[in-house]
């Protein structure tokens, strides 16, 4: 026994050595006093060689601390197999030297060469048609394939050998934006093979798939894993099964985490411990799980707010984007490792869009600020130069097509480097956390497992498991509460809040955990759709959303949705408020509290929001989703104002409040109207001013 003590001992102790060292090396790569660096993308294998030199010295010149090599260069640096050529990357990195940039370097697996996929036609994905995808543009080779793996293996360990131990490496990034962009699943024979190969893993035995994968109806029934094809709408008179298609889902993202992992894992038997690892995600992009890349020192994201898709605040919100839309990946990839930084952030117009609007002139500074205040490490460009041909022509870069002149977005960045580099030289970083924010320090439990398996059946037209989880989190942002998002596995006693937005597969255990994070004297927040499921997506079998009832103490009776244009209506503190996206109908338990009901509907005057005081916390279960979200923002506010024993401020449209080691940053993502600061008669302004027009930045002490 006493030695089984000793064994957990060390174990505790080797596992909190871990945390520990990963603290240091973060504390080590990114000091705080260094705020944010600023960086961009340069192609020297793009450009005549004559020029680079130019190039180099003026991204140094516009104030630039470090730029970014050979994430496409592929067919340059290996242009046959087994022969590679450094030379050309070297006179590069020099340059940079001499021009005092570090060099993040790239691992080249999103651009494969066409000698590699001529000789070996079997690494090549293919789409849900059917279709094998071919040369001619990127991400076109399936992480499945173990000759592509192979190839792969040999490129990075010979980058690794030759720059691992270059002092002017600053860190790795692997692949682009692992994906396959519109192709978005494998289809192929590998990937099949591979997916096959991850199920007797995961099941063991037929038997048991077809148990979990509830097989016996429609006669699915499988007899050995070779038979199981990978889920494909195209291919079947009706929709996969479910429970198989959340499978293939959980697969792809294991197998888009392993690609990067197994890369990782290469660089860090050959690199020096001075140089970090990561890659960069496409912010929320669906088949990829970031939380996964255990591997990587922390992972970083794309950022591109104005590509035709946003709506923002004001007549020119479509050329600002909103706040919170530009937030949520700041906190959502800070919160795997406890740093992050965005490796692509527009520079101006952009040429892959719905439509490709100019954005509104300072709106790339804002961009730059907000990420600065929300505690990135650094941000890099997308891209110094504009190309002259390819399929991104008409991309902005920092300079005009003429390769020298500063477009819009580069006068922007050069003026906010400026910015940044005078702020660095009043700043002492703050050694405590603001009171008021350790005291409402939130987290949202999030899983890609709930987005996918809900978003699959969503029993309405106008469910989006994302967007459910994406207004929660603007509700919170625009009371000023910093966010994490957390896994099952997390620390809840970290937080005072705890929102767990539409989380429909559960298990014992997280119910437990949730149930003892209420009785501490947390405030749980759940919604809509919480505990339908167990983990392998069945229902219960006992009454809806069973789970439920010894958490809140409520009972599901039903749910309910509504035509498009038709609109029920729920009673909360003497207002209505339109609902038609989700209802349950609640039947509360004796000692939960009905906080609001519905006003029409068969159903009227039965609860539709409830809360239950639960040893010191309460849990409060919010049954319904409004379109305009004014009805769950009360309820929130309510909550935090009971708990805090104080008011709220509530910021208003398009103002976005960060703070980061004792510097608070606004900034004004309204296209039209200006936004007052509240500041208190400690403030301190370093930037701007307190009435802050349309794209304005604010930065001030306390």
């Amino acid at each position: 026994m006493k030695q089984l003590i000793k064994v957990c001992f060390c174990l505790i102790l080797i596992f909190s050595g871990l945390k520990f060292s990963e603290a240091q090396n973060l504390e080590k790569w990114f000091p705080k006093q260094d705020l944010m660096k600023v960086g961009v993308y340069y192609y020297p294998e793009q450009w005549p060689k004559n020029q680079w030199e130019r190039d180099i010295k003026n991204m140094a010149g516009m104030g630039f601390q470090f730029t970014h090599f050979a994430e496409f260069a592929w067919a340059y640096l290996e242009p046959e197999e087994g022969k590679y050529d450094f030379a050309w990357l070297d006179e590069a990195v020099d340059l940079a030297a001499k021009n005092g940039l570090k060099v993040i370097m790239c691992t080249p697996s999103a651009a494969p060469p066409i000698w590699l996929t001529e000789k070996y036609p079997e690494t090549l994905i293919t789409n849900v048609d059917g279709v094998v995808q071919q040369h001619g543009s990127r991400e076109h080779c399936s992480w499945s394939s173990p000759k592509y793996r192979e190839l792969n293996e040999k490129i990075v360990a010979a980058m690794a050998k030759k720059y691992g131990n270059d002092k002017r490496i600053w860190g790795w990034q692997i692949d682009n934006e692992p994906s396959h962009y519109a192709a978005e699943y494998d289809y192929s024979l590998a990937a099949r093979a591979s997916f096959i190969n991850w199920l007797k893993k995961k099941y063991t035995s037929i038997e048991k798939l077809n148990e979990i994968w509830g097989t016996s109806f429609w006669s699915i029934k499988y007899q050995n894993f070779e038979q199981v094809r990978i889920p494909n709408s195209k291919e079947l008179p009706q929709q996969p099964n479910p429970h198989a298609m959340l499978d293939f889902r959980r697969f792809t993202a294991a197998e888009c985490a392993d690609f990067v992992g197994f890369q990782s894992r290469i660089l860090k038997q050959n690199i020096s411990k001075d140089q970090w690892v990561t890659t960069n995600f496409m912010s929320n992009h669906t088949p990829n799980d970031p939380f996964l890349n255990k591997d990587l020192d922390f992972v970083t994201f794309t950022s591109y707010p104005v590509a035709g898709y946003a709506v923002g605040f004001g007549d020119n919100g479509f050329r600002v984007n909103s706040p919170t839309t530009n937030a949520f990946p700041h906190d959502y990839f800070r919160s795997i490792k406890g740093v992050t930084g965005i490796m692509e952030l527009q520079p101006g117009q952009v040429n892959w869009g719905r439509y490709n609007p100019q954005p509104l002139p300072g709106a790339v500074r804002l961009w730059l600020f907000q990420a600065f205040g929300a505690g990135s490490a650094f941000v890099c460009a997308y891209r110094y130069r504009q190309p002259l041909y390819g399929s991104e022509q008409y991309h902005y870069g920092m300079v005009n097509p003429d390769g020298v002149t500063p477009s819009p977005g580069g006068k922007e960045y050069m003026q906010t480097m400026k910015e940044i580099a005078e702020l660095k030289s009043k700043f002492k970083p703050a050694k405590e956390y603001p009171p008021q924010l350790t005291l409402s320090k939130t987290a949202i439990l999030y899983s890609k497992d709930n987005i996918w398996e809900t978003n699959y059946q969503r029993q309405s037209n106008q469910w989006n498991s994302q967007f459910h989880v994406t207004k929660y989190y603007e509700a919170l942002r625009t009371l000023k509460v910093p966010v994490d998002f957390v896994e099952e596995d997390a620390d809840f006693s970290k937080y005072s809040f705890l929102v767990v937005p539409a989380y429909q597969l559960v298990d014992e255990v997280l119910i437990a955990k949730l149930q003892k994070f209420a009785d501490k004297g947390g405030q749980l927040i759940l919604t809509c759709r919480f505990a339908q499921k167990d983990k392998n997506a069945k229902l219960w079998e006992a009454p809806f959303q069973a789970p439920l009832k010894k958490l809140a103490g409520v009972n599901v009776r039903f749910f309910d949705m509504l035509p498009d244009d038709k609109y029920g209506k729920v009673a909360f503190a003497g207002k209505n408020y339109e609902w038609n996206n989700w209802a349950e109908v609640l039947d509360p338990e004796e000692g939960t509290q009905t906080l609001a009901t519905y006003f029409d509907q068969y159903y009227k005057s039965s609860a539709a929001i409830s809360q239950k005081k639960t040893g010191k916390g309460t849990v409060t279960y919010i049954g319904v989703e409004t379109d305009g979200f004014k009805l769950e923002k009360s309820i929130l506010k309510g909550v935090y104002e009971k708990a805090l024993s104080r008011p709220m401020e509530e910021l208003p449209d398009g103002l976005d409040i960060n703070y980061r080691d004792g510097l608070w940053v606004a900034t004004n993502f309204h296209s039209t109207e200006n936004r007052k600061v509240n500041l208190s008669s400690k403030a301190k302004i370093l930037l701007g001013e307190a009435d802050l027009k349309p794209c304005g930045v604010l930065v001030w002490t306390e």
